[in-house]
């Protein structure tokens, strides 16, 4: 079973960046499919991004398409998140997630979560 632990969260102003990083312990992170979430204050838990386990594929949610980059590093296993260009609306718990299969869009099928990261961007 792997355990991930996101880092990089903070409070930034609107047009500046931020990169998140998600740390796996106890299994290697290239045998999984990963994905980022966020969940802002009473609203559902949305996707943001996803990378297939092969790192040939990646998604992204349209709000944040050509503003944020997933990508991973097997040598360190991690997989971050670079967010530029950011905005109010992107103010969310920033979640780490992975399967071993890509799971969609849909928050319920990812099988392992971290415990989040607060980003807060102002105006």
């Amino acid at each position: 079973q792997v355990q991930l632990v996101e880092t990089g969260g903070g409070l930034v102003q609107a047009g500046g960046s931020l990169r998140l990083a998600c740390a796996a312990s106890g299994r290697t992170l290239s045998d999984y499919a990963m994905a980022w979430f966020r969940q802002a204050p009473g609203k559902e838990r949305e996707f943001v991004a996803a990378m297939r386990r092969s790192g040939a594929m990646t998604y992204y949610a349209d709000s944040v398409k050509g503003r944020f980059t997933i990508s991973r590093d097997n040598a360190k296993n991690a997989v971050y998140l670079q967010m530029n260009s950011l905005k109010p609306e992107d103010t969310a718990v920033y979640y780490c997630a992975a399967d071993t299969l890509y799971s969609g869009r849909g928050s319920t099928n990812w099988d392992y979560w971290g415990q989040g990261t607060h980003v807060t961007v102002s105006s």
